[in-house]
């Protein structure tokens, strides 16, 4: 599957890309850092809202920021 472009209905977002599978999110920002979250980290019910945001395309980076912050599974570059 291959990244979607982030909506950012907002206008502002620092999130550029996102691809979700079955239980996971990657997630690109603005400045090329991609990572990817998961059921382990930063858990089941994060990664569940992070998904629904991403197809909203309004507040990913704000959830990112105010609940995840540096609970990612792995950075990919």
């Amino acid at each position: 599957m291959a990244m979607m472009r982030y909506r950012n209905l907002s206008g502002n977002s620092g999130v550029r890309r996102y691809e979700i599978g079955a239980d996971s999110i990657r997630v690109e920002f603005v400045g090329g850092a991609t990572y990817l979250y998961d059921h382990a980290a930063p858990g089941r019910a994060e990664v569940e809202i992070m998904k629904a945001l991403a197809e909203a395309g309004q507040g990913l980076a704000t959830f990112i920021s105010q609940h995840v912050g540096e609970h990612y599974a792995v950075r990919l570059r």
